[in-house]
């Protein structure tokens, strides 16, 4: 055998314990393993499989985070019986009937304005916003009786109505353009119409919104966040709406009320909640 054979041998030896030693790879269309066995395909598994989440994947709680408050429950729901409440307005939100425009809480705008507009409600904006073009019919929320219309005392002009529900809980309706139909004392059903829609400017063209409010009754003294009392696909709704969900971030505690869940309840008359030292987005 001479040199060049010899090398020819070596090289051939060499890529055969090569080839013994790495796992086997499927090219692309090549039966291997169970599916060449079987006669079946060699396919990826789907995509629409359901992905089991690793442990470290499970959302935990965060030390130091504030639990997120518990409306008061009706006597009459079950656990499981969801949310109490429907949508005020008829149609699917969207660019042609109506979104959300700002969410209940610790918003960026509330914050900017916790001393002026908003220092009455401990800083917070104490209901959700929808914008819709004026004259859009507005429906209850639940069963219940009128027990105010056009109460200047709770702001949101320049008409109102306030419905006390037997769950202990209260909806109000503000920004109406015109007074509502109903009187105090009326008893509606859930879905039936309280007014139509306004603009709090009297415009129709600045800024035409209703402005919904949960509060307890009947006393009306606190205020809940109607997204967890509505049965509504609040993240779908909020995709669509003009960045209602930019919450106001705490420097010194920076987990805290930054999500649409994750509100405080609000105590109308009570000192601010947010006057913050450090805050994200600053003020300018």
């Amino acid at each position: 055998m001479n040199a060049g054979q010899w090398g020819r041998g070596a090289l051939a030896a060499l890529a055969l314990a090569l080839a013994l030693a790495l796992p086997l790879r499927p090219m692309p269309g090549v039966l291997v393993g169970e599916a060449a066995d079987s006669g079946q395909s060699a396919k990826p598994a789907s995509s629409t499989a359901r992905r089991e989440l690793p442990a470290a994947d499970v959302p935990t709680p965060q030390p130091g985070r504030a639990p997120t408050p518990t409306p008061p429950v009706s006597p009459e729901a079950s656990p499981d019986s969801g949310p109490p409440f429907r949508l005020p307005f008829a149609g699917e939100p969207g660019p042609s009937t109506w979104l959300l425009t700002q969410a209940y809480g610790n918003t960026i705008f509330a914050y900017r304005e916790r001393m002026r507009i908003y220092d009455a409600g401990q800083g917070l904006h104490f209901g959700i916003d929808l914008a819709a073009r004026c004259g859009t019919p507005v429906l209850a929320i639940g069963d219940g009786v009128v027990v105010q219309v056009d109460n200047i005392y709770h702001g949101a002009g320049p008409h109102n109505v306030v419905i006390d529900h037997p769950s202990g809980y209260a909806s109000l309706y503000g920004h109406l353009l015109a007074r509502s139909h109903l009187i105090e004392g009326a008893t509606v059903r859930r879905g039936d119409p309280v007014g139509v829609s306004g603009d709090p400017d009297l415009t129709c063209s600045s800024r035409p919104h209703l402005h919904l409010e949960i509060r307890n009754a009947p006393s009306h003294r606190k205020a809940f966040n109607p997204m967890l009392l509505i049965a509504a696909d609040w993240d779908r709704i909020a995709l669509a709406g003009d960045s209602p969900l930019g919450f106001e971030q705490d420097l010194a505690d920076p987990a805290r009320w930054i999500t649409w869940a994750d509100q405080p309840v609000v105590v109308f008359g009570q000192p601010l909640l947010n006057d913050y030292e450090s805050a994200w987005p600053p003020e300018w």
